[in-house]
């Protein structure tokens, strides 16, 4: 696998041709509250793989992270392209900060 796009593509087609005993399929089957915890808890592994300075782990736990996220965008219906659109908004922009709204219900 060489990019981003092809990860979401073969979740996607995971997704509509579920492959029975496959991660990804257990992922689906459980669905968005198991996925968010996975999502919830790579994130975390990444955070602390980057405090105790061990690139090769920060590697494998980021590449669980997005491998996750992947999972999540085609369990809620966004199309990478999307992601990819927002990024260009954004390049070449100065970074503005603003206030966000607050979470309410978790």
């Amino acid at each position: 696998m060489q990019n981003l796009e092809e990860l979401y593509q073969l979740v996607l087609k995971r997704k509509e041709n579920p492959k029975e005993g496959s991660y990804t399929d257990y992922l689906f089957t459980k669905g968005l509250d198991k996925i968010l915890k996975k999502v919830g808890e790579e994130s975390t592994e990444v955070i602390v793989a980057a405090k105790n300075s061990n690139k090769s782990e920060l590697v494998y736990e980021t590449a669980d992270l997005l491998y996750h996220l992947m999972v999540l965008l085609v369990e809620q219906g966004v199309a990478f392209d999307e992601i990819k659109e927002e990024l260009a908004k954004r390049e070449g922009l100065m970074s503005k900060t603003k206030d966000r709204r607050e979470i309410q219900d978790l």
